[in-house]
């Protein structure tokens, strides 16, 4: 792509940039602080049609393309991370939902996810299945016309304000793997909480662990094809939400650092000034603009259909760990007022060591990058 965004995209962009700068940003510290689920801007975000970006207009979405969606991502987490990962889980449900559910499950679901009244979230990882699902021990046979599940799900985010989870569940021996893992819409009432971390970032959105103990859902609730779950999720994109919700802190601990050098004085001038604050702040935005364009560029690819393998590996790995060595870089630079919770910038650093980890950990990727680099020929 030719890296410039379209004048439509240009305006979702700056629709959005001004909303998070006015209703996020201002209360972005006190929400982490008294750990407050944001609902009230999920449901305006729902009522601007942002919670349905990529779902097509039938079921009440906006459909636009991967490029949108890492548009939206971006501004939402430079205000705050947190308000991008609810919104990115609700709609990478629907977005399993949309692609491989039944026509009645797309008219129930959708309409209501698209504005974030139906609220989804993701079970898929375990203690025992983490880097890698097909480790899971959640099982659901068969019993007549319904399914009995049986297991736990971890890192369940958004489930204290969900409606649904998508469970993945083993359905068939392990010699079968992968097709040997369904999907099933479970609602959240079924699930018994076992346990609700206090954890170093995401602290206004938990990702509870939860069990399911013999609950029986009915046939109808299964999504896409009997064992073949595991293998259908590989072929949605939203995951590029991980990398896109880096290149949002990166660039706002770019930005708070910048106007931050550039106002503090010491020795009778700006640190701005100094030499090494500002090749600091040169890599800071180094960083970040490779980040952005490594994420749309998988993004892009995606919108058109390609093999978007090497390129959503490496937008992760590099738009993940940008964010931290932002953050840590924008702390040290603000000083003693930099680790207090008076500025954004603690935040971001807890917010940032979250993104190596969440959607599979970077040294996943490294190796799935390394398996596309040795696969196929060098990217245009």
């Amino acid at each position: 792509m030719p890296f410039r965004l379209t004048e439509d995209q240009r305006a979702l962009r700056e629709d959005v940039r001004e909303f998070a700068e006015s209703e996020i940003r201002p209360r972005a510290i006190e929400l982490d602080r008294n750990e407050e689920y944001p609902g009230d801007v999920m449901a305006e975000l729902g009522d601007r049609g942002y919670a349905g970006i990529t779902l097509p207009e039938e079921y009440g979405g906006r459909g636009d393309g991967v490029v949108e969606l890492v548009v939206l991502t971006e501004e939402l987490a430079a205000a705050m991370m947190t308000v991008a990962s609810a919104l990115a889980l609700n709609l990478g449900v629907a977005t399993v939902i949309e692609r491989f559910g039944t026509d009645a499950q797309r008219e129930e679901y959708l309409p209501e996810m698209a504005t974030f009244e139906t609220v989804g979230a993701l079970g898929l990882s375990e203690a025992n299945a983490g880097a890698n699902k097909l480790e899971m021990e959640t099982t659901a046979e068969r019993a007549g016309d319904e399914w009995v599940i049986d297991g736990h799900k971890q890192w369940v985010t958004n489930f204290q304000h969900a409606d649904v989870v998508l469970t993945y569940a083993k359905t068939g021996p392990d010699a079968d793997a992968p097709h040997n893992i369904s999907a099933f819409l479970v609602p959240t009432e079924e699930f018994e909480v076992e346990e609700v971390w206090e954890t170093l970032g995401a602290r206004n959105v938990k990702s509870p662990r939860v069990r399911l103990s013999d609950v029986r859902v009915p046939g109808e609730n299964l999504v896409g094809g009997e064992g073949e779950a595991y293998v259908q999720r590989g072929k949605i994109h939203t995951g590029v939400n991980v990398a896109a919700r880096g290149v949002g802190i990166a660039r706002a601990a770019l930005e708070d650092t910048a106007a931050y050098t550039d106002e503090r004085e010491q020795f009778d001038q700006s640190i701005g000034s100094f030499q090494g604050v500002r090749w600091t702040v040169a890599k800071m935005a180094q960083r970040a603009d490779a980040a952005r364009l490594l994420t749309l560029r998988a993004a892009d690819r995606a919108d058109r259909g390609e093999d978007v393998r090497r390129e959503f590996a490496a937008a992760k790995i590099h738009a993940t760990e940008a964010a931290v060595e932002n953050a840590n870089d924008a702390m040290q630079l603000h000083g003693g007022k930099g680790y207090t919770t008076d500025h954004h910038v603690e935040r971001y650093l807890r917010d940032a060591r979250l993104l190596t980890i969440a959607g599979g950990p970077n040294e996943v990727h490294r190796n799935a990058l390394a398996d596309a680099v040795y696969e196929t020929e060098t990217p245009e």
